[in-house]
């Protein structure tokens, strides 16, 4: 019973945690629950009466935290992944080419395919538009956008 009631607490903070964040249940807010639960759990074991509960709540607090941690820097990881490789197709790929990139780690993986560099009317650099898809948990998502030489030699996405 008294483990039943400390699942119970962990998970209810946890779920308490997460509903706090913004959006769909993404890797931070995995990360955030599955640490909160497991520190739960951890903290279940700690004392007795009054004071396993506060273990249970500190517990949880601590591995929500640290999990939610984890978990947006593995997102932060597929982000430059797709950066650098967005900014070396845009440099270096013929038009029409796609380049991947994948993370072996969490096994997001995307395409960038430039399209002809043209000089843009308005503001007279050269800009490449592009597709991009992105595939992450088997969903792939499209996109399409046009990027622009800066005056430091990077590229900078328009739309």
């Amino acid at each position: 019973m008294r483990r039943l009631l400390a699942l119970a607490t962990a998970l209810f903070f946890a779920i308490t945690l997460v509903g706090c964040g913004a959006g769909g249940i993404n890797k931070q807010t995995g990360g955030a629950v599955l640490g909160g639960v497991g520190g739960g759990l951890i903290g279940s074991r700690i004392g007795s009466g009054r004071g396993q509960i506060v273990g249970i709540i500190a517990g949880t607090v601590l591995g929500a935290l640290l999990g939610g941690e984890v978990g947006r820097q593995l997102d932060e990881r597929d982000r430059l992944m797709m950066s650098q490789t967005t900014q070396g197709a845009l440099e270096k790929s013929q038009s029409g080419i796609p380049t991947e990139w994948q993370n072996p780690d969490t096994q997001t993986s995307g395409t960038i395919t430039p399209q002809l560099a043209r000089i843009d009317t308005v503001t007279g650099r050269y800009c490449r538009e592009f597709q991009q898809t992105v595939t992450i948990g088997g969903q792939t998502q499209q996109a399409y956008g046009k990027a622009c030489r800066q005056p430091d030699g990077s590229w900078q996405v328009m739309q």
